[in-house]
């Protein structure tokens, strides 16, 4: 585990090893109990998770079929429809306490996804933007895909969960639903764009300059 910046009290941490799924609800559980801030970069294994919008016709297969290609199905608190994670991915979960910082959730969900937008582009040169009908982040070309998926949960004033940032995972998984209602050959990957080259030397730069630029528009 890398430590980087730990400034305004917020300590942010990218993990060399897949990390379990359901080692982090614990963990999420554990930082809103404890109001402890932190922001982890990782990836997990195959998993599906559900969020409190999750619809069931967009779940297209089998809890029993799911069991036989060895991908984790998680029911969840936060905000969203159906959602893959996958190795390759960089998911960020932000433990952020909005009392402590005087901070809204509109005014925390701007911040990450004004973090997310610079990150992006410093590190591969790439525009993203934010689509009014749905959360998340895409691409701005004539067929705007999904890079970027986001749910958040926020419990007395404590945020968890995050963002997963599709890096050199294939999103066969995404074909296993309709991810936040929509068809999955609407998302994309930095490996689908041409941008999966030195992906770990990437990643650690994306990192930094995701936990410097959140860190800099907190209050």
């Amino acid at each position: 585990m890398t430590k980087f910046l730990h400034r305004k009290g917020l300590p942010s941490y990218l993990f060399p090893s897949i990390v379990p799924y359901l080692r982090y609800v614990k963990f999420q559980e554990n930082s809103r109990k404890n109001r402890r801030e932190s922001m982890l970069f990782l990836e997990h294994s195959p998993c599906l998770t559900g969020g409190i919008g999750a619809k069931a016709e967009n779940l297209l297969v089998s809890p029993s079929h799911l069991n036989s290609l060895g991908v984790e199905m998680v029911t969840l608190p936060r905000g969203g429809d159906f959602t893959a994670h996958e190795p390759g991915q960089i998911v960020g979960y932000l433990h952020i306490d909005l009392k402590k910082r005087n901070l809204s959730l509109g005014d925390f969900l701007r911040v990450l996804n004004q973090s997310l937008v610079v990150s992006i582009k410093e590190t591969w040169g790439l525009t993203v933007e934010e689509n009014p009908k749905a959360p998340g982040l895409y691409t701005t070309e004539e067929h705007k895909r999904k890079l970027v998926s986001e749910g958040i949960f926020a419990k007395s004033y404590f945020t968890s969960f995050g963002f997963a940032l599709n890096g050199l995972n294939n999103l066969s998984t995404f074909s296993l639903i309709n991810p936040c209602g929509a068809k999955s050959e609407d998302m994309t990957s930095l490996l689908r764009l041409g941008k999966d080259k030195d992906f770990p030397k990437k990643r650690r730069e994306f990192v930094e300059i995701f936990t410097k630029t959140f860190i800099d528009l907190l209050p």
